[in-house]
């Protein structure tokens, strides 16, 4: 059987950001335990045009549904902008539709509270898109996993966190892809 492909989405284009800190230290962890092919996908390199605004058929646009399309399940990078996920995020799942659908989602979330009403809120409209989020949840606090808010440095107890969602990510994902 041939393994599955986990997208580990960066839900931020913000300069000075910190998600590709937070997001590469999970694919760390994730490519170490040798059970589905793990790769970063950046919102920001698809370049996508607001939502409902442009033809459709921008590069971005298509990029972004073949590259979804491709994916099993997802790992969600979520910082916490106020009390909810990015505009970029929200953007990008409502830029595709089906491309979504019948795959699992895990959600590691960073803000002053661990992002956690970030995440609950993406809980809902992944629901929407079809997509089902399991129930172990990382979070970090920009208080104390971060150094000068900064620099990602989290504490070795996140490592389990981390593991038991992905353990139930990839048990979804692959009860999922019997639907697809």
């Amino acid at each position: 059987m041939n393994q599955l492909s986990i997208g580990i989405i960066l839900g931020s284009t913000r300069q000075g950001r910190v998600s590709p800190q937070v997001g590469n230290w999970v694919k760390e962890i994730a490519d170490g335990r040798g059970d589905a092919n793990y790769e970063i996908v950046d919102i920001a390199d698809f370049h996508l045009p607001f939502f409902g605004e442009g033809t459709g058929n921008e590069p971005g646009l298509i990029a972004w549904a073949e590259k979804l399309s491709s994916l099993d399940g997802f790992v969600f990078i979520v910082q916490e902008y106020n009390h909810s996920i990015t505009g970029v995020l929200k953007n990008a799942l409502d830029s595709a539709r089906g491309e979504w659908s019948n795959k699992a989602a895990g959600i590691v979330s960073y803000g002053s509270t661990g992002g956690a009403r970030a995440a609950e809120h993406l809980r809902g409209i992944l629901g929407e898109l079809l997509v089902a989020d399991v129930r172990a949840h990382p979070t970090f606090s920009v208080f104390t996993d971060f150094e000068n808010f900064k620099t990602f440095k989290p504490a070795e107890l996140h490592v389990d966190k981390i593991n038991a969602m992905l353990d139930q990510l990839i048990a979804w994902s692959g009860a999922l892809k019997t639907l697809r």
